[in-house]
């Protein structure tokens, strides 16, 4: 049961509140952001934390913070999961979730919350249901007047688009039938001193987005090497797969709209999608991929005060692809007092820069563009306050990786075709299909 629910602004200020059953104080959004602002030793808070007996459950989307409150004890994923739920009806309608949006669409809001939670109980959040019952036109928002943003940044949203679902309804001649479909991925992967793997993950999904007049129904083709977990082995064999070329899943789930009565023959799913942003496909694997970045470090004592740290970067995706917004964070000992880097500058003194931060010690390694098929080294001459000893060495790193690789698949999941079985032979909507991959965790242990 949720007490409260309300979106705040970056600066605090309430712009929207529903106050269900009375129980919570009220200045509980002030508690929440100062809080949740200045958390214990600058840390970030976490999505759930408790309060004077009450539970404060947040999500930021869009640079706003969407916020429940309780006093029971319900499940944190399922509130989470909720909130989620309503980031996605908000894009769905407003076509864009930010400060800006939500006041233009002040009064929409409302009526999609009144419909969504029924005192304090969340009810329908289907977008194709709730279009029954909201009356408002929404006001569609583009992020024009906000800071522009890589183009495949996943804070956009998966599909990136910023569009109303109620533009398929339109009959002023201005409508078009689209369809966005996206292979997101995010890769947890953590290695030894050594360079090995110690642990890897892909956790995945194939996200649609449908602007196509009439819900027609859809089939579309994975990889016909595909292998998934149990599914395929109920018994728990191993694989056998002497060219080593098929695609392995551990596990999967779809989205009820999904038919997969030719699944398992042809790897083909026939649906009917319903309106808005949905997942079609969740899934997990941990078999052997190739890691797209490894880093290598070193360190040469040069003087009693002074260290070279020398960090070699191979990015090992194919020479067409590259990746955006690459940050590699080295964390140094706190008596590091400055730190100057030398740069190779492959592809252009703009696109390498790096960063030291005397407050806490970590030293930044930024990338516009990393090419694939390259190797990068960055030379960095460190500072100390007091004489280099044996323990400097483990206590730099572990060294961390942020990334977002456009049309790259790391567990190379293909989309193979997109069918829509509509019966009028002249019908041609315009079909978006996008593969992005992007980091969860990347370690490296020194």
């Amino acid at each position: 049961m949720i007490s409260q629910f309300f979106i705040l602004s970056p600066r605090g200020d309430v712009i929207i509140r529903r106050d269900f059953l009375g129980n919570v104080p009220r200045a509980s959004a002030e508690i929440f952001f100062r809080n949740a602002r200045f958390w214990k030793e600058g840390d970030e808070a976490p999505p759930v934390f408790n309060i004077d007996g009450v539970t404060y459950l947040h999500l930021t989307e869009g640079g706003v913070e969407l916020v429940a409150t309780t006093r029971d004890n319900v499940s944190p994923s399922f509130v989470l999961e909720f909130l989620r739920r309503v980031c996605m009806i908000i894009k769905d309608y407003c076509g864009f979730l930010s400060e800006d949006a939500i006041r233009k669409n002040f009064t929409l809001i409302y009526e999609l919350l009144d419909e969504v939670l029924d005192y304090g109980v969340p009810q329908s959040t289907g977008t194709e249901a709730l279009k029954t019952f909201v009356l408002n036109e929404p006001v569609v928002v583009t992020p024009a007047s906000i800071n522009p943003k890589p183009l495949f940044s996943l804070n956009k949203g998966p599909t990136g688009v910023f569009k109303s679902v109620l533009d398929t309804s339109r009959t002023d001649g201005k409508r078009r039938d689209e369809i966005f479909v996206d292979v997101v991925e995010r890769v947890t992967c953590t290695f030894n001193a050594s360079g090995y793997i110690a642990s890897s993950q892909i956790d995945g999904a194939v996200q649609i987005k449908s602007y196509l007049a009439g819900n027609p129904p859809l089939k579309l083709k994975l990889n016909d090497d595909l292998i998934i977990g149990r599914r395929d082995n109920p018994y728990g064999g191993s694989f056998a797969d002497s060219g080593g070329h098929s695609v392995y899943l551990d596990d999967c789930n779809f989205h009820e709209c999904a038919n997969l009565e030719s699944f398992d023959v042809d790897r083909t799913i026939s649906l009917v999608p319903p309106e808005g942003e949905f997942a079609l496909m969740n899934y997990r694997t941990t078999h052997g991929f190739k890691p797209p970045f490894r880093v290598q470090t070193s360190l040469q004592p040069m003087t009693d005060t002074k260290v070279q740290l020398t960090i070699k970067l191979w990015c090992e995706i194919p020479a067409d692809k590259s990746a955006s917004g690459l940050e590699v964070e080295i964390p140094t000992p706190k008596y590091v007092q400055r730190a100057h880097c030398d740069l190779d500058l492959k592809g252009g003194p703009q696109v390498q820069s790096w960063d030291f931060s005397e407050k806490t010690h970590i030293l930044k390694w930024k990338f516009k563009k990393c090419a694939g098929a390259q190797e990068y080294e960055l030379r960095a001459r460190l500072t100390l306050e007091k004489p280099y000893g044996p323990s400097f060495r483990t206590e730099v790193g572990p060294v961390n990786l942020k990334f977002t690789i456009p049309m790259y698949s790391a567990s190379r999941i293909t989309l193979k075709y997109l069918q829509i079985l509509k019966k009028d032979k002249n019908y041609n909507p315009f079909r978006w299909v996008r593969y992005v991959t992007s980091s969860n965790s990347y370690t490296f242990r020194t």
